[in-house]
């Protein structure tokens, strides 16, 4: 007689509930969460007694005529049976039992505690008792050796234990859980249970498997699995005898193996896919009693009667197809609570699919059982064949040998579907809220507040906070609608509820910052349609429904667009004009969601920015949080805990900006985001030990983790700047975006940015010069702004790269000429910034053509002769601002020529030029604030490292002081870069016309050759000086001598100007009009006048690096 399984009766209230048999088999005992324990003569018994034991009863055992429970006041009791007298309190814990077992022979039991203990107490003297320390979290089930030399437990903290009951010692311990905080949200109860007689097995249910350790050893002798098992096992149970073992799932599905063969003989599944959490094998015959969260009892008779697995897969699905999708989640409150409701394995499909793949399905009638369960991985009846061969021939044996059956000759049949199975679509889901199910519940946490909802005995209501009071006050609501989806802005708050069976889904707003005295309204949704999904932005809200439609309506009620969606909706969310919707695109396999998302702009020009572009995420994974950085920026977050960001900079895509599993400790913790910032770099999230969501009490704290992106071996200084580099480049695209937008911008904030871009670059550029990577420097200076390759020729000329530093000053060129046809091109402004977007599009040097602005230098010294005016030079003496902004360049052969390009090379090239000379000459000119602050002497005596001190009050010395360089008398050893640096400032009555400087060749001024000559006097005088106020000292001293000693020593410098010109081509010296020139442009950049102070030579080529080429005050 093929197994059986009764119609199941109503025992308790829902809730856990347990179940055994008594000695002789001859009742049934359950007890539940109403505190109840019922005694049933059978399943047909319509009064069965009743004793009530306390509150709650979340476990019971019986043997010997004693009824063991474990109470929800923290103790285990001890009935008589059948009468159900009180007979005493055998222990106690500090928090509640879980689970009580008896021994073999009755004589001890153990019990498992929420306080973590185990403790085995004699039930004739229970001051007798053993405690068993060594759990971190909860306990949840127990199983007695049958020989009572060791005792198995289960726990929250993810291990299975087995101790030794005589010492009260660990033998061994297995990591196989999931780890969780609490009993409740355990994926799965874990009941495990020692073989029978001999104690040979230990069974422990671990996810879908059943693990079998073997005694003494405690080595895994195998794991029993079936097709049939798409859900966690939560208890296991075996036959009086041993040969069998049962077991039930968190979906309802039981099965029975046979121990010698390890083969499945039975499957069932619960008439209504509740998870089973008891199951007890009658003493006696082969019936097997089980009971479920939601308090039934049930039976199965005849298990395992000679047959094999019965083809027809339990009898009991009866479900019709159609109610595949019916969204339901009745085993969501039990199995799953660890997911978030978003999660695909929460259960059920969305109502969607009753039709879209009958072509996977046999059309037959008994064979309507090839369904897609409620669950993520079910397999159909194909799959259980094809595996495990157990398929015996149908019951009218129609003469196959294969066994299969025969299935009808029909016109639509089908094989059977053998491929990659659909995954059920995620719900929909509010980012920043946690499961709908639970009674006190986070409806929104986000960066302008919280939003909580309690929904217990006492009262159903909402409570508001903001993170900033001065947004407004915190509100208390009564919740009359059962609102379940909540947004919050800083402009008002945004709630909706579904319909039930007399109201219409309805959309309620608080419109707290209005300036009129109504601040609410209501809209109903029309019949039938029901909200799914909520979000505000700045003076607008929208939803979106079950019929596949997006309703917009200003924030003050009023009725705006609506447009379709291509799938059913999975979340919203909206900042400032943007609006972004995720939904299905269509039906994911193996695990995988696939889902699409639309990017909107609903401002004056309404835009669509991203088309339903497929979304990203991670293999099997789903989505647990979609929104915007507070700059605006779309974020969103996979369960894998990926964190992705919208890169506007690479044609709208995605970038993994950081893997919050990366932070977590163990393999259950999760991090729950709640916000995320991009100035400053912040993702600011709650750690939740166990769960993937934090509970509502006591109130969680946020934890801020920091980005990091996912390139290549950032454990090397290149991976690392590589890294930081790209960083701020994504991080800052939000700039350019605003900026276009029209919204006010802090300019520090950009300038600040494309300085530590370009410092990374730089400080890459200088490794890659170290290791003799010329090719990759040059890719590098692409990425540069053109004040920065400026001072990379500096740096390639000094590292004695000539070919390198001449295909740079070349780029230069090209990239001075592209600036300089810039403002030609202002309609064309937004293309022209694509073009030259490679990694720089941001930054501020580039497309300010503010002319007073420093870090264009150059322009401004040809084309702005007023800023000078406006900043008089406290050296010059009347030198009229057109002979100040002469520039001088080695590719012009007359500086008289007036206001011209320094790089636009004239058709007539008389002289021909030193290599990387034609950018280097007119360098300090255009980047002299950088050089000045921070260049090295690199003289092989006397090597002073310079570096910015804070700027000091602008007396004539101070400023003297810092555009003088170290001089030393074997000048020749210098460097082209500290020659061009030596202003030098000589007598201010005699005045050098321009005329007399045509060969663009500096000489040395009478100052300078003064000082060369009393440098040892002034220290003698002075021994400690350092170099600049050497230079003050010298100055002073200089002024004192008479006008006529001073021409002598100018005309000095005048005759020794031809000995320098042969001692080294590329030498150059300030005349006075230069000087005047350079003095001015020096005072006009930003009052950076630095004085210099030496340096220890002994740093890092990185710092001394960036010394050179950033420190800018």
């Amino acid at each position: 007689m093929p197994s059986a399984q009764k119609p199941m009766r109503y025992g308790h209230t829902e809730g856990h509930t347990d179940v055994c048999f008594d000695d002789a088999g001859s009742c049934i005992v359950t007890c539940g969460s109403d505190g109840d324990v019922r005694i049933w003569e059978n399943l047909d018994d319509d009064d069965p007694k009743s004793i009530n034991v306390g509150e709650k009863a979340y476990s019971c055992a019986l043997k010997n005529g004693r009824l063991i429970t474990a109470v929800s006041n923290n103790t285990v009791q001890i009935h008589t049976f059948p009468e159900g007298a009180p007979d005493g309190i055998l222990t106690r814990f500090t928090m509640n039992a879980n689970h009580v077992v008896f021994n073999s022979d009755g004589t001890k039991i153990a019990a498992g505690s929420s306080d973590f203990m185990v403790k085995v107490v004699e039930v004739t003297d229970s001051s007798k008792q053993k405690t068993f320390r060594g759990h971190d979290a909860p306990v949840l089930s127990l199983s007695f050796d049958p020989r009572d030399v060791y005792l198995a437990s289960a726990s929250c903290d993810g291990s299975v234990r087995v101790w030794k009951i005589a010492d009260q010692t660990c033998t061994t311990s297995w990591p196989l859980l999931q780890k969780c905080n609490d009993v409740i949200n355990a994926k799965s109860i874990c009941r495990l249970g020692w073989q029978p007689g001999s104690g040979k097995l230990l069974a422990i249910p671990v996810d879908k498997v059943v693990k079998l350790y073997r005694r003494e050893t405690w080595e895994s002798q195998f794991d029993l699995s079936d097709t049939f098992i798409t859900q966690p096992l939560n208890v296991v149970a075996w036959s009086p005898c041993g040969q069998y073992l049962a077991a039930g799932s968190v979906d309802g599905s039981m099965v029975v193996w046979n121990m010698e063969t390890q083969q499945c003989i039975e499957r069932m599944k619960h008439e209504k896919n509740y998870s089973i959490c008891g199951l007890a094998w009658h003493p006696k015959y082969r019936q097997i009693a089980y009971t479920d969260t939601e308090g039934n009892l049930g039976l199965l008779e005849n298990i395992g009667d000679g047959k094999k697995a019965n083809d027809k897969v339990a009898s009991t699905v009866t479900k019709d197809y159609n109610d595949l999708f019916d969204g339901e989640d009745d085993d969501y409150l039990n199995g799953d609570m660890i997911e978030p409701q978003s999660s695909p394995k929460a259960g059920a499909n969305e109502d969607d699919g009753g039709d879209d793949d009958d072509d996977l399905m046999p059309t037959s009638g008994h064979l309507r059982r090839a369904i897609i369960d409620d669950d993520d991985n079910s397999l159909d009846i194909g799959m259980i064949k094809a595996n495990s061969n157990l398929l015996e021939k149908e019951d009218d044996d129609d003469g196959q040998t294969g066994g299969f059956p025969a299935l009808p000759p029909s016109s639509t049949q089908q094989p059977f579907y053998d491929g990659p199975m659909p995954t059920p679509k995620q719900k929909p889901f509010q980012s920043g809220s946690t499961p709908a199910h639970l009674m006190h519940r986070f409806m929104v946490w986000n960066s302008v507040g919280i939003i909580r909802c309690y929904n217990d005995e006492q009262d159903n209501a909402i409570d508001i906070e903001f993170h900033d009071t001065s947004i407004h006050h915190a509100t208390h609501l009564p919740n009359s609608l059962n609102h379940t989806m909540a947004d919050l802005s800083t402009e008002a708050i945004l709630l909706a509820c579904e319909s039930t069976e007399e109201l219409a889904s309805k959309l309620h707003c608080i419109h707290f910052s209005s300036w009129d005295a109504n601040k609410e309204w209501t809209v109903d949704m029309p019949k039938d349609e029901d909200i799914e999904a909520i979000c505000l932005g700045q003076g607008w809200a929208a939803c979106a429904t079950s019929a596949l439609l997006v309703r917009v309506f200003t924030v003050g009620g009023v009725q705006k667009e609506i447009f379709s969606l291509p799938g059913p909706v999975v979340s919203m969310a909206g900042h400032g004009e943007q609006l972004m919707i995720i939904y299905h695109r269509g039906t994911g396999f193996d695990g995988d969601q696939c889902l699409g998302v639309q990017l909107m702009e609903l401002g004056k020009k309404k835009k669509q920015i991203l088309h339903g572009d497929p979304l990203s995420l991670t293999k099997k994974s789903y989505l647990v949080w979609v929104g915007f950085s507070a700059e605006g920026t779309p974020c969103y977050v996979d369960s894998e805990g990926i964190v992705r960001m919208l890169n506007r900079g690479l044609g709208n895509t995605w970038i993994p900006v950081c893997n919050t599993r990366e932070h977590c400790k163990g393999k259950s913790d999760h991090y729950w985001v709640v916000g995320i910032h991009e100035n400053p770099q912040q993702l600011r999230c709650i750690p939740c030990k166990g769960a993937r969501f934090p509970p509502t009490l006591p109130r969680p704290a946020v934890a801020i983790l920091s980005f990091k992106l996912p390139y290549c071996q950032v454990t090397t200084e290149k991976g690392q700047m590589e890294e930081q580099y790209w960083r701020s480049v994504v991080f800052h695209n939000h700039v350019d975006y605003l900026s276009k937008n029209g919204y006010e911008l802090d300019e520090n904030t950009k300038t600040q940015s494309v300085k530590e871009q370009q410092e990374l670059l730089m400080k890459l550029f200088a490794l890659s010069c170290k290791l003799e990577r010329e090719f990759r420097c040059v890719e590098l200076a692409d990425l540069m702004t053109q004040n920065v390759v400026n001072l990379a020729i500096k740096y390639a000329s000094r590292s004695r790269k000539l070919n390198l530093a001449q295909r740079l000053s070349e780029m230069a060129v090209e990239k001075a000429s592209e600036l300089a046809t810039a403002p030609e091109d202002e309609e064309e402004e937004e293309d022209f910034r694509k073009h030259l977007s490679a990694g720089y599009s941001n930054s501020a040097t580039e497309w300010s053509r503010l002319p007073a602005e420093e870090t264009d230098a150059y322009e401004e010294a040809e084309e702005t002769p007023e800023v000078h005016k406006q900043r008089p030079n406290p050296f010059s003496k009347g030198v009229t601002s057109a002979e100040v902004t002469t520039p001088k360049s080695v590719l012009i052969a007359s500086s008289g020529q007036g206001r011209v390009n320094p790089f636009k090379v004239s058709s007539n090239k008389k002289d021909p030029v030193v290599p990387s000379a034609n950018v280097l000459d007119t360098m300090s000119k255009y980047s002299k604030k950088t050089t000045l602050s921070s260049s090295r002497a690199v003289n092989k005596q006397n090597p002073p490292v310079i570096k910015p001190l804070i700027p000091k009050p602008k007396s004539k010395q101070a400023l003297a002081a810092s555009f003088f360089q170290a001089r030393t008398p074997n000048s020749s050893e210098k460097t082209v870069e500290e020659r061009e640096e030596k202003a030098g400032s000589e007598s201010h009555e005699v005045k050098v016309t321009a005329q007399e400087n045509t060969e663009n060749k500096r000489p040395k001024t009478g100052f300078q050759m003064w000082l060369e000559e009393n440098r040892a006097n002034i220290l003698t005088g002075n021994p400690d000086l350092n170099e600049a106020e050497v230079i003050k000292e010298g100055m002073s001293r200089f002024r004192m001598l008479s006008s006529e000693e001073r021409m002598v020593w100018t005309e000095k410098a005048k005759g020794g100007m031809v000995n320098d010109i042969t001692e080294d081509k590329k030498r150059k010296r300030p005349t006075a009009d230069e000087d005047e020139a350079k003095k001015n442009q020096e005072q006009k950049s930003e009052d950076s006048n630095l004085s210099k102070k030496p340096k220890p030579l002994d740093q890092s080529t990185n710092v001394r690096l960036s010394a050179f080429a950033f420190k800018q005050s």
